[in-house]
């Protein structure tokens, strides 16, 4: 463990795609969404405690679930909770992080990760995670985390490599972005072997950041070094909400790592998945037979296959004749939704609450 490791997590996404258990009040990160008895949330700080001290985790969120966050996370502080005004993407909250990491430690390396990830074996993970920590100490270097993909998967962006020679094993340069392709591009990226699925998680040393940041996305590194002295002052609150006000909406992907020329990948294999969306979790689920995840609610399934049923704990339902179908009920909603209908439940929720408030 080294005092110069910091771990961001990044909280504040709302999870519409994962409707009608993740709502505005409680988006996903904070529900047990895979019945392990532990929020997402609490899961991934579970991951991070052996590699970096507790002091040094970070939960960048919206300030309207700063008070969840301290209820699920009761062995860190309220300074840990760095609480965003608004919602503005990727990078900038990334900029905010860099901003208080600074303060505290200037010499910091960083990893950063969303709150949300599934990952099936966490001692692998942590070995690359260290891996990739010690191959950016030091260097002017970008790195991000690549998944050798299982299938064509069109719900996540892709990254291309070329080999450089002297490289450690497993760590490639990037030689492209992909942004998520359709399914037949999908099914080019797959086979021609030098694409992988971006994770999303990322690490560098503070100094390599800021400079990316500088470099490619200045007038949002501009608005953090202004807000910079106002860190850990009773003038902080004030001068971040005025700096999310004048930040545009960008994520770290677009505004950063697509323009770098000093961007590595570290192919790993540690059992992912981003948990985006109803079918993932299926995916990464115990099913039956008929390749049915009865996640919860006591079930009985008939001429059905291929489905993911989750019910509220004791209600209990009788499904016929379904194929490649969600069925999820929450106290107050349900969703039946061909799977592959799926991306459109951002829009059902959309349209819900253009309906009825």
């Amino acid at each position: 463990m080294n005092n110069n490791t910091y771990c961001v997590i990044m909280a504040g996404g709302v999870g519409r795609r994962f409707w009608p258990l993740s709502t505005t009040e409680t988006p996903k990160q904070f529900l047990d969404i895979t019945g392990t008895g532990k929020s997402l949330l609490q899961q991934t700080f579970e991951r991070f405690k052996p590699i970096c001290p507790i002091e040094n985790i970070l939960i960048v969120t919206s300030k309207a679930y700063k008070d969840l966050v301290l209820e699920q996370l009761p062995e860190i502080v309220p300074e840990q909770v760095l609480a965003e005004p608004l919602r503005r993407n990727t990078a900038p909250c990334i900029a905010f992080a860099n901003a208080v990491i600074k303060k505290k430690n200037p010499n910091a390396n960083i990893v950063v990760t969303p709150s949300d990830h599934l990952i099936i074996n966490e001692e692998v993970f942590r070995e690359k995670i260290v891996n990739g920590l010690n191959f950016v100490e030091d260097k002017n270097i970008l790195l991000t985390l690549g998944i050798k993909p299982s299938r064509p998967e069109t719900g996540y962006g892709y990254i291309q490599v070329e080999h450089e020679n002297g490289l450690p094993e497993n760590f490639n340069k990037v030689k492209t972005f992909t942004e998520k392709p359709n399914l037949e591009m999908a099914k080019i990226l797959l086979e021609s072997g030098e694409f992988f699925w971006n994770s999303g998680i990322f690490i560098w040393s503070l100094a390599s950041v800021e400079e990316a940041f500088e470099k490619h996305l200045r007038e949002v590194a501009t608005l953090f070094n202004n807000f910079y002295p106002a860190v850990a002052t009773e003038a902080e609150e004030k001068a971040l909400y005025d700096t999310y006000v004048d930040c545009r909406n960008i994520s770290i992907d677009y505004g950063v790592m697509e323009k770098a020329n000093n961007v590595y990948v570290q192919i790993v294999d540690f059992g992912w998945s981003d948990l985006g969306t109803w079918t993932s979790l299926h995916e990464n689920s115990e099913r039956s037979m008929d390749n049915n995840a009865v996640l919860s609610g006591k079930v009985l399934l008939y001429d059905t296959e291929d489905s993911v049923v989750h019910l509220p704990k004791g209600t209990t339902a009788v499904i016929q004749g379904l194929k490649d179908y969600i069925v999820v009920q929450s106290d107050k909603a349900l969703l039946i939704c061909p799977k592959t209908n799926e991306q459109q439940i951002r829009q059902f929720t959309t349209d819900l609450k253009t309906e009825f408030g």
